[in-house]
Order: C-alpha cells, then sequence, then structure tokens
C-alpha cells in the first residue's frame, strides 16, 4: 500500500421524542459479529460501499439490518469521527464514521440479521446500556453533554489518537 487509506461507514441513529425525553435505537451486537459482540451498537451501521454517498448507505443499513426503509433525503448529518485503535498500526483500523440521524422511516425496526444482532433497545444518551461499543458510547456521552447544556456536538471528533 503506498498511500494512507481509511474505512468509511456509515451510522445511523434513529430518534424519538426531545431534549431530555431524546432517545436513540440501539442494537446488542450477536455471537456472529467480528466485532464487539455482545455489545451495544448503533441499530443500523456498516460500510460505505463504492459509488453510494453516507445518506444511501445509511439507507441501505436501514433496510438490511433493521428492514425499514428511511429516504436518502431523511438522513441528517450529527458529526464525523476519525477513530483507531489505540496502538494498532493495521491500515483497516484506520477509519471515518459519519454518525447521521434519522426521525422519519417506514416500518417497525426488527433485527433482520438475529446471529449479528440479538435484540433491540430505545435509550437515551445520558443511559446508555453497557457495554457500549467503546467509540459510540464516547459519542452518546458527547451527545448527552449537547442535550444537558445546550452547546452544540463538535462537528469533526477524534478517537483512538
Amino acid at each position: 500500500m503506498d498511500r494512507f487509506q481509511v474505512v468509511p461507514a456509515a451510522y445511523l441513529l434513529l430518534l424519538r421524542g426531545e431534549g431530555a425525553d431524546l432517545e436513540l435505537l440501539l442494537q446488542l451486537r450477536g455471537p456472529a459479529t467480528t466485532f464487539m459482540a455482545g455489545h451495544w451498537a448503533s441499530a443500523a451501521a456498516g460500510h460505505v460501499e463504492l459509488g453510494e454517498s453516507v445518506q444511501v448507505a445509511a439507507a441501505r443499513e436501514a433496510v438490511e439490518e433493521l428492514g425499514i426503509a428511511v429516504a436518502p433525503d431523511d438522513v441528517e448529518p450529527l458529526c464525523t469521527m476519525q477513530r483507531t485503535l489505540p496502538g494498532v498500526n493495521d491500515p483497516v483500523e484506520q477509519r471515518v464514521d459519519f454518525f447521521l440521524t434519522t426521525r422519519r422511516w417506514q416500518g417497525e425496526p426488527a433485527v433482520q440479521e438475529p446471529r449479528k444482532a440479538v435484540g433491540l433497545g430505545w435509550f437515551r444518551p445520558s443511559a446508555p446500556p453497557e457495554p457500549m461499543v467503546p467509540h459510540e458510547g464516547y459519542l452518546l456521552g458527547l451527545l448527552a453533554d449537547s442535550l444537558r447544556t445546550g452547546r452544540p456536538l463538535p462537528p469533526i471528533l477524534t478517537y483512538g489518537f
């Protein structure tokens, strides 16, 4: 590999409620996942495929993982996170994660891949379930602080550097 490369991913947070009552849908990762099995994470997330926008990738993941339809135009940006695993020099661990939100979808979210996800639940950012995928738990902590203080979430975050 001659040049530094990153792996982009789209994370779609389904939201309901407002202010202190805001909740987001999370999934409990199942035994067939290759990353953080048994941890809570965004209910719909995955790699951005060649030629896809992050909004289209998020809508595709919503169908694949939750069985719901989300229009790409209903997907809103929340923030971007550049992250890595501390002490790991493997280029595949250099990531850029696009965290997106929506409040509009068609259908009832349900687990579509039962070996990859074993449950869904609505949680407030200030009271996430344990254990959480670490970088997503970090984001939820910042989101909870933003809701509490009224300060905006930073548009770009780093994790693991």
